[in-house]
């Protein structure tokens, strides 16, 4: 399976929960999320795609560590049943 496959799924399954997603890219500031979502309940979450198996790169597990700095709502997932797992803990408000 493709990163853009698992995308593609990611996309699909917050736009069910009612929310929205942009692809995000900052050209002055590399290893920033793949997508920005925000959902109904009024969360953002900063979402990194990979595909199975995939690895963050440095400048990414360094966004990781700020967004946890931060106290931002930050996930990678790479497989479909990430994703799958994701939106359970987001309905059961546990994101």
């Amino acid at each position: 399976m493709l990163e853009k496959d698992i995308e593609r799924y990611f996309v699909w399954h917050v736009e069910r929960l009612g929310g929205r997603t942009w692809k995000f890219a900052s050209p002055h500031q590399r290893g920033v999320t793949d997508r920005i979502a925000c959902l109904a309940d009024g969360s953002v979450w900063f979402v990194e795609l990979k595909r199975p198996g995939g690895k963050l790169s440095r400048l990414q597990e360094l966004f990781a560590a700020d967004m946890a700095r931060l106290n931002q709502n930050y996930r990678c997932l790479s497989s479909r049943e990430q994703v799958d797992d994701f939106v359970k803990e987001l309905s059961r408000g546990r994101g």
